[in-house]
């Protein structure tokens, strides 16, 4: 153990806490000792889980048959998750971070009511939660399973434990300890001038790319549909009510608001189906893509300077309902209705890379593609961003980081699963791109059956049928992965709720559910990259650094806003559908960041002197940097235009230089120009990333080397603070907690520091 980190060890021991108030933590020693307690029941419980989850593991990867049941999933996915949270995270706090809660956090010797604001841990796992799941775990798994269940699922639920829940654990808690930073302020004090500014620039870069391509999958999501527009737009007043109700009217309801939340939830769904019937309501909340992407830049804005106790957080408490309530549910469904899975293991095009949903092989395009279910970098940047600024006491970061992560988690297994419900020749028709169907039915069906796929016989009534219980004129091509996750979500809930006749009200569910779902993450994402913006700048300008400078928080919300939001409209308006442009490069610099993130986080622990636990984030950065890497060559350097960038520009562009007026999925020469400007800027932005992610690792490496020549290295933790307050560490609080919560309950209301969301 270095200096250093002994004497950091020894300042907070001696930290004095007020005398006139109760403790501000549990003893360690009786929270250790409760911890440690196995009774009977308690070792009964843990064996049971083991139990269950070992059967539905042997079900699903060694005892298979021609189908296989999805409750296996589930009950695979759970028991795993309860093991993990219950033994590795605990491992990790114990060991590797030693949260002590007589230390203040930035909430609470920061607090400025309005970027920092202690809140309570129940209303901030929703809001982080909100926060995190976008696109990523909806989409990923949907489009992955093209190349079966079985690579997909070990991914998502292994991937999750060892390298995302990992990640999004140890940036909020070392951005926590140093007031709150910015994973790319963070990267220039741990690796230097180099390094550090590498990944500031990546961050700032690859932050807007993500920004947009979640907004843009929100625009396609509600373009032309008036009850989901409505019913989006309803929980921003709704949210707006909540935070004032916690902050003035009701302080401390949690419970009440979040039941009142809820029903006027429910009242927004219900209404906007209501709306979407009547002739008004299809003129007024029918809008163009254009238009709603304005709407959502304008939004963005005004949600990233607005107080956060005000908007951000009641409104990402108030989606995490439907979010987390709609999953549950969804699993529930499962169990209920057992659907069996006729989807193989694994599937020739996790080797041969020639599959019509994603291209390329299991390694390493399975891992890119599923993204945000596993290992998100996005994640690295709200555990770095809003979140760090709200928490109440240290040890609640693995309940809301590791915690947050496995729900999410939990959401890309119940896409999974939803997706390989479908008739597989449904998915390959409604995933498979325009060009190879012709957008039709009669072409879908040559296409589908044409694959050659053992036990698929794809008719056109299966797809009119399918299409008219859905109420869509067509599901052909309907790409992206969103609409095949509607139409998974809604044939399983019809088994319980309604039969075939509900199936069009949870299909535009489902639709409505995804579309808010995801809006939760852009409204997040722009204020942690104002974040970004001013910490940047504030290398230079340090007046930028103080979040609660009206001026400066305006600038640079104004800045990335106009960033992202100029890749937006060029998405929407983009000939051949900006999804398709944009969503593999998306992928890519999604899980880019995620090793950047993970390197920084290795870096602390080095200098940190915690040589004998530096495997935990070394090991899931090694697997993220070969994958990410090995994806990012392959997309730059590969000769099949299917998978490289630079070999699909080369092909339309040799194509517009011999005069062809169509060429491949472009069927007009402003489209086949499209391809070529897409495709260069694509190429030359992975170009980009991947050189700025390897000086980031390299950096990293060597900061980390140091640190072991020299026992150790320079902590940049904010001094600490003895805290004056007190809050449960989980979702449930102990005995001990429970005791001391009773005493601060007792205390004169003058005596008792306020808190948001209290």
């Amino acid at each position: 153990m270095s200096k250093k980190q002994s004497g950091s060890h020894q300042h907070a021991d001696v930290l004095v806490t007020d005398s006139d108030l109760p403790a501000v933590a549990v003893d360690p020693q009786q929270a250790e000792a409760e911890d440690r307690r196995w009774t009977p029941a308690k070792i009964a419980l843990w064996i049971g889980i083991a139990l269950l989850g070992g059967i539905a593991w042997t079900m699903l990867a060694i005892v298979r048959g021609e189908t296989v049941n999805a409750i296996w999933f589930v009950f695979a996915a759970v028991c795993t998750y309860l093991i993990a949270y219950r033994f590795y995270s605990k491992f990790i706090e114990r060991n590797l971070l030693k949260p002590d809660d007589r230390r203040a956090t930035p909430a609470e010797y920061k607090a400025d009511g309005k970027d920092y604001a202690a809140t309570d841990r129940r209303v901030l796992y929703g809001h982080h939660f909100a926060a995190i799941a976008g696109a990523g775990p909806l989409v990923g798994p949907v489009l992955a399973a093209q190349m079966g269940y079985l690579p997909g699922t070990l991914w998502i639920i292994i991937g999750v434990i060892f390298a995302g829940a990992v990640q999004d654990y140890l940036v909020m808690f070392f951005s926590m300890r140093r007031g709150g930073r910015s994973l790319g302020q963070m990267a220039r004090e741990e690796l230097g001038v180099i390094g550090g500014t590498a990944a500031l620039i990546a961050t700032l870069a690859i932050m807007i790319i993500i920004v947009a391509i979640l907004a843009l999958v929100v625009v396609n999501a509600l373009g032309e549909s008036p009850w989901g527009v409505f019913s989006v737009s309803m929980t921003i007043p709704i949210a707006l009510f909540m935070g004032v109700y916690l902050r003035y009217l009701r302080p401390g309801r949690v419970t009440e608001v979040s039941l009142i939340g809820f029903a006027l939830l429910l009242l927004a769904i219900i209404g906007g189906g209501w709306i979407s019937e009547t002739a008004w309501g299809v003129d007024l909340f029918t809008l163009d893509r254009i238009t709603i992407a304005w709407g959502i830049i304008i939004y963005g804005f005004i949600a990233a300077v607005l107080p956060v106790w005000l908007l951000l957080a009641p409104r990402d408490y108030l989606s995490t309902f439907m979010k987390i309530g709609t999953i549950i549910m969804l699993a529930v469904a499962i169990v209920i209705t057992r659907p069996e899975i006729s989807v193989p293991a694994i599937t020739p095009y996790a080797t041969s890379g020639t599959g019509p949903v994603v291209a390329g092989t299991l390694f390493p395009f399975l891992f890119v593609t599923i993204a945000c279910g596993a290992l998100s970098g996005f994640h690295a940047l709200i555990s770095s961003g809003t979140t760090p600024k709200m928490i109440e006491k240290e040890r609640q970061t693995r309940f809301i980081g590791y915690g947050g992560m496995l729900m999410e988690s939990f959401v890309a297994i119940m896409a999974l699963v939803a997706a390989l419900s479908i008739d597989r020749g449904i998915y390959f028709a409604m995933n498979s791109s325009a060009a190879a169907t012709g957008g039709t039915i009669e072409g879908a069906v040559t296409f589908v059956n044409g694959l050659g796929l053992t036990g698929v016989n794809l008719t056109q009534e299966a797809l009119s049928t399918m299409a008219s219980n859905v109420g869509e004129e067509s599901i052909v091509s309907r790409t992206g992965g969103a609409p095949t996750l509607a139409v998974g979500i809604a044939q399983i809930m019809q088994g319980v709720f309604g039969g075939a006749g509900m199936m069009a009200f949870w299909y535009h569910f489902a639709i409505m559910f995804e579309a808010l779902f995801i809006l939760t993450a852009v409204d997040a994402g722009t204020r942690v990259a104002r974040f970004m913006l001013q910490d940047s700048i504030g290398n230079f300008v340090p007046r930028f650094r103080d979040t609660s400078w009206r001026a400066g928080a305006w600038i640079c919300t104004a800045i990335m806003v106009a960033g992202w939001g100029a890749i937006l409209i060029m998405g929407v308006t983009d000939p051949l559908g900006g999804i398709n442009t944009l969503f593999p490069l998306f992928g890519i610099a999604n899980q880019l960041l995620a090793a950047i993130a993970l390197a920084v986080c290795m870096a602390i622990c080095a200098k940190k002197g915690m040589f004998r636990f530096l495997w935990i984030p070394a090991l899931p950065l090694a697997f993220a940097s070969v994958v990410t890497i090995t994806a990012s060559f392959q997309k730059i350097f590969s000769s099949t235009p299917a998978i490289g960038y630079w070999a699909q520009h080369t092909a339309f562009k040799d194509a517009l230089a011999a005069g062809e007026e169509s060429f491949g999925t472009a069927k007009t020469v402003a489209a086949m120009e499209a391809v070529v400007r897409n495709t260069f800027i694509q190429g030359t932005l992975s170009i980009f990333f991947v050189v700025l992610s390897i000086i980031v690792i390299i950096t990293a490496i060597l900061a980390t080397v140091r640190a072991y020549r020299h026992g150790g290295g320079k902590e940049n933790e904010d001094p600490a603070v003895p805290s004056r307050t007190f809050a449960p560490a989980g979702l449930i609080a102990s005995p001990a907690e429970k005791e001391l919560e009773a005493q601060w309950a007792a205390l004169e209301p003058g005596k008792r520091p306020a808190r948001a969301g209290h």
